[in-house]
């Protein structure tokens, strides 16, 4: 069964987590406390499968994935047998752990019994399982600079986030949804806002970070899209990772094709290419 791990549990998820060759940063960052999350595991004393749900809405399935008690109580979750789950959930899977044939099977045997009960294109939408892709990137300093020589808007404003700009973020992709609050942000991550005519242009921040690895989160407002306000910002931050001796990192899916063609022009390369799954609501 999958069964709850308490939080001061967490560090018995951590050795086989540095064994996953993906980014997984998100995990990390609920494991270590940076921010919310569950996780689930086979055994509370000795765990070999784990299941790590971001309250973000991102998890990763990773450990022993012959584990067929633990696969029930898996498909029932990521099906949404009780119907808990109110919005999308994003999973990824060990890719070397042998996760990915599971969930397809999952998915595959889902959206079958979902079209035999309510047939036809029209079936809820919300309820079928899909698989797309997550994209992991490395970071090429050389492209990075000079793109920056080309794209960096000299002419606006960029500052570094505060207090009152971390709570007055809006949109999809921000800092409280990370962190577990302004204080913890502003002593721990760091981010940067781009002003244009007094307005909250667009935005980069640290999502998570380690000792040695920072991952971008970038929101930009509707109506200053297009103007390389993002290239700019997100220059602001990769400048301060260089600085730190960090890492930057950068993930999205693919079919997000602004995210995935501003991580190039910023000097990210598309290194690794997995499958990335919608779960029902």
């Amino acid at each position: 069964m999958m069964l709850k791990l308490d939080s001061r549990d967490y560090a018995l998820a951590l050795p086989l987590l540095s064994q996953v060759k993906i980014n997984t940063l998100f995990a990390e960052a609920v494991l270590k406390g940076q921010t919310t999350g569950t996780v689930y595991v086979d055994n509370v004393q000795n765990p070999r499968t784990f299941y790590v749900a971001h309250d973000y809405g991102m998890s990763l399935a990773y450990g022993d994935s012959g584990n067929e008690a633990f696969n029930r109580s898996l498909y029932d979750y990521i099906t949404n047998k009780t119907g808990d789950r109110q919005s999308p959930e994003w999973l990824q899977g060990d890719p070397a752990g042998g996760w990915s044939p599971l969930i397809e099977s999952m998915i595959t045997e889902h959206n079958a019994l979902l079209n035999a009960v309510e047939p036809g294109p029209e079936t809820a939408d919300t309820r079928r399982m899909y698989t797309h892709t997550r994209v992991n990137f490395t970071f090429d300093p050389e492209v990075y600079h000079s793109a920056k020589e080309q794209w960096f808007r000299q002419d606006a404003v960029i500052v570094q986030m505060t207090a009152g700009l971390f709570d007055g973020q809006s949109g999809a992709v921000i800092p409280r949804y990370f962190w577990r609050d302004a204080e913890h942000f502003l002593s721990t991550g760091i981010g940067y806002t781009l002003l244009w005519e007094g307005e909250k242009a667009s935005s980069a921040f640290s999502a998570y970070r380690t000792a040695d690895q920072l991952e971008i989160g970038i929101e930009s407002a509707a109506g200053h899209r297009g103007k390389h306000f993002a290239f700019s910002v997100c220059s602001a931050l990769i400048d301060y990772c260089l600085e730190q001796g960090l890492e930057p990192v950068w993930g999205c899916r693919r079919e997000n094709e602004g995210s995935y063609r501003l991580a190039q022009k910023l000097g990210f390369k598309p290194s690794l290419y997995i499958p990335y799954y919608r779960l029902a609501e």
